[in-house]
């Protein structure tokens, strides 16, 4: 790590604002660097101008482009070589963490199961 910048950075993908406020406090509370963007496409764009997050927070449910698509276009692309992508979505069913598992993700979180603050938690461990 760098020396004068050693805060981990966040990429938040999430079309809900209200969502995306409480994640954004929550992390930056615990010393994160954060970005968020309310779309898939948003988060190519500003991983394609040269953003490099370690980690990346995911919804599934969006309009435009879904959390699964993205995750095909990141492999396709060979984006995020370095990153590890967290699913953190309300669908919580066994075909819907299978599929996100199986497009290589680190983590698969359901949001109802989890406060902002244990997400921060589950975080930290990943990394």
């Amino acid at each position: 790590m760098e020396e004068n910048n050693n805060k981990k950075k966040v990429l938040i993908i999430d079309d809900d604002e209200f969502l995306l406020d409480m994640y954004l406090t929550k992390f930056r509370e615990a010393g994160f660097d954060v970005e968020t963007v309310f779309s898939a496409k948003d988060a190519l764009e500003k991983i394609r101008s040269g953003f490099s997050p370690d980690i990346v927070l995911l919804d599934i449910l969006m309009a435009g482009m879904n959390g699964f698509e993205f995750l095909d276009v990141v492999k396709k692309d060979n984006l995020l070589k370095n990153s590890k992508i967290i699913i953190l979505s309300n669908l919580g069913q066994k075909e819907d963490i299978e599929k996100g598992l199986a497009k290589g993700v680190d983590n698969y979180i359901v949001k109802a199961y989890f406060t902002p603050s244990e997400i921060v938690k589950k975080v930290k461990e990943l990394l």
